[in-house]
C-alpha cells in the first residue's frame, strides 16, 4: 500500500519509494539548523513503507526514519540524502560502526537498568519514612520546590523546570493558608527567609493557567512553598516515594507534645548517641518505649542507618535537638 506524506515546501514524498541505498551518508539539520551526519545501515520494508535505520556518526546512536527529502530542495530541518553527488561509506567501516553502537547501547541500557534499581531501592526506603511520619488524619502535604528558569524572552517562551523537592510538613486541612506556609518555611535552611510575613511572596494565581497559591520570590526560580492535597495516601506515598528516599528532602518536624517519661532510667540505659552528620545526631538502642516522644520531639526514624560501619535502625535528629533529646533519655554522652 503506498502511503504518500505532503510535507512542508510542497514535497510529497511516497514512502513506497526507496531513496536511499544501505551505506549510504545522510545529512540532518535540527534546531538552529545544527547539522549532523548519519549512514543507513539497514532498510527495512513495511505494509507502510520503507523505514531506513541510521547510526549517527557522531554519537554512534541508533535512530530511524521513515522520510529523507533530496537535498536539492531543502526547505528546514530534517533528514536529507544528496541526489547530485551521493556519499557512500565503505561496508565494513559500517559494520565497526553499528558494532560499535550496539555496544554503546548495550552499556546505556544497563546503566539505566542500574539506575532504575537504584530509584527502587530508594523509593523503598522513602514509602517506609512516610509510612512512619504521615499523620492518619493528614489532607495536604507541604512542600518547597526549587526552580531553574527555562525561559527565552526573545521568543515569549516562559517555563521552569523542578530540580528539587522537599517535604516540609502536613496539614490537616486542604485550605490554602500563607501563614501556615511561612510556619513551616524555617524547617529548611534554604527556604528559612520566607516565615517572615512579606506579601510580595505571597502569590494567589487561581485561575485557568495559573500556578495556585504559592509563597516565594518567583515562580520561575528559587524556591517556592506550596500546598498539594492529598486525596489518596496510598497514591501520595508512592509518589513522593523517591522524594523522601534521600533523607536530605524530608525536613518534616514537630512540636513537643510529650513530656519525658517519669522513669527515666529505665529508658536510658541502653541508648547510644552519636553526632550523625554535620547537621544531625542518631539515637541507636531499644527505643520502643520512648518512640512516641522520639517522633514528638522532631526525630526520624530510618532502619537504614550506620553505626560503627553496621547497618542499624536508629532515629535522626537536627543539631540543634540534642540538648532535648538527652535530656528526654536522661544520658550523659561521653
Amino acid at each position: 500500500m503506498t502511503r504518500l506524506v505532503s510535507l512542508f515546501g510542497g514535497t510529497v514524498i511516497d514512502t513506497e519509494v526507496q531513496v536511499v541505498k544501505e551505506n549510504q551518508v545522510i545529512i540532518a539539520y535540527g534546531a538552529g539548523m545544527n547539522q549532523y551526519r548519519l549512514v543507513v545501515y539497514k532498510i527495512e520494508h513495511t505494509k507502510n513503507g520503507y523505514i531506513y535505520h541510521l547510526i549517527n556518526l557522531d554519537t554512534k546512536e541508533f535512530t530511524s526514519t521513515e522520510i529523507i527529502n533530496p537535498l536539492s530542495k531543502k526547505f528546514g530541518i530534517g533528514k536529507y540524502y544528496d541526489d547530485i553527488n551521493p556519499e557512500l561509506m565503505d561496508a565494513f567501516e559500517v559494520i565497526v560502526l553499528r558494532q560499535e553502537a550496539e555496544g554503546k547501547a548495550r552499556a546505556k541500557s544497563e546503566a539505566d537498568n542500574k539506575e532504575q534499581q537504584r530509584r527502587e531501592e530508594i523509593k523503598a526506603i522513602g514509602r517506609e519514612r512516610l509510612e512512619e511520619i504521615i499523620p492518619g488524619n493528614a489532607q495536604a502535604v507541604i512542600i518547597a520546590s526549587e526552580r531553574e528558569d527555562r525561559s527565552d524572552p526573545y521568543t515569549d517562551y516562559f517555563a521552569a523546570s523542578i530540580v528539587r523537592t522537599v517535604i516540609l510538613g502536613f496539614s490537616t486541612h486542604a485550605k490554602n493558608n500563607f501563614q501556615e506556609m511561612r510556619g513551616l518555611a524555617g524547617n529548611f535552611d534554604e527556604t528559612a527567609y520566607l516565615k517572615e510575613k512579606n506579601g510580595e511572596y505571597e502569590h494567589r494565581e487561581n485561575y485557568t493557567g495559573g500556578s495556585g497559591y504559592y509563597l516565594g520570590e518567583s515562580k520561575y526560580h528559587g524556591w517556592t512553598i506550596k500546598k498539594t492535597q492529598i486525596y489518596d495516601h496510598k497514591r501520595f506515598i508512592e509518589d513522593y516515594a523517591y522524594i523522601a528516599g534521600q533523607e536530605e528532602n524530608l525536613c518534616v518536624s514537630r512540636t513537643l507534645e510529650a513530656v519525658a517519661p517519669t522513669n527515666a532510667q529505665a529508658v536510658a540505659c541502653d541508648f547510644t548517641i552519636v553526632g550523625y552528620s554535620e547537621k544531625s545526631v542518631a539515637i541507636f538502642g531499644d527505643t520502643k518505649a520512648i518512640k512516641e516522644q522520639l517522633a514528638a520531639l522532631g526525630g526520624r526514624f530510618n532502619k537504614y542507618l550506620t553505626q560503627n560501619g553496621q547497618k542499624s535502625a536508629g532515629w535522626v535528629f537536627p543539631k540543634s535537638k540534642e540538648p532535648e533529646l538527652r535530656q528526654l533519655v536522661n544520658f550523659n554522652h561521653k
